[in-house]
């Protein structure tokens, strides 16, 4: 939230490519800067014992600790919605998002709004990593591995939709298990060519919306 408040606020006004670079410059220095203090080697990180071993439903086979991250995603997915479509908050936001002047001539200052979104934003990327770090393990590149496949899920989804990038991250994984199972050599591959086949029938991605640019 500090960053938010002394470097990312500056870009607002600017070309919404700088906030982009500027964050992306952010996490490399972070990752070195991780390797130089505690060293590049990964380090294992066990699954709970209450949430080890597999839940069998029939010929459906499945962890039963990917059901727990299924589970706390969903139940993230939710609280976000309320917050965003019930709360005076995220009524705050949401106009904000769209017409800033118009929430400022109401008389709410947008600037503590925004830092609270993007602290809550980097919150739910700490609890991406801890949900994740039992399958990847924990090491200095774990950030940047998933980066490009969340930059894909968005662009896919489309800017502006809170629906659009759920949707896209859940066309993504099935395009990928798919092409896994039909042709591996291709798994990494076909999410950015079904990135680049949105793009060209839909510019905006699948669900996504026009933005007012910050002024």
């Amino acid at each position: 939230m500090a960053v938010e408040t002394v470097f990312l606020r500056r870009l607002y006004r600017g070309d919404p490519l700088l906030g982009l670079l500027f964050t992306f410059g952010l996490a490399m220095v972070g990752e070195q800067a991780i390797r130089i203090v505690w060293g590049a080697t990964g380090l294992p990180f066990e699954i709970p014992p209450a949430l080890r071993g597999f839940v069998a439903a029939g010929d459906f086979v499945y962890s039963r600790y990917r059901l727990f991250a299924l589970a706390v995603t969903a139940l993230v997915i939710v609280a976000l919605w309320l917050i965003l479509e019930k709360t005076r908050y995220g009524m705050i936001v949401r106009a904000g998002t769209r017409d800033p002047e118009m929430v400022r001539a109401s008389g709410i200052s947008l600037g503590p709004v925004l830092t609270a979104v993007f602290g809550a934003g980097v919150a739910l990327a700490g609890l991406a990593g801890v949900l994740s770090a039992p399958l990847a393990g924990i090491h200095p590149a774990m950030g940047t591995d998933i980066g490009t496949a969340a930059f894909v899920v968005v662009v896919i989804g489309g800017l502006g939709s809170f629906w659009g990038p759920i949707v896209g991250g859940l066309l993504v994984g099935v395009i990928r298990s798919l092409t896994v199972l039909f042709w591996p050599p291709a798994a990494e591959a076909s999410m950015f060519a079904l990135m680049a086949l949105v793009l060209l029938l839909r510019p905006r991605g699948l669900l996504g919306e026009r933005w007012a640019q910050f002024e």
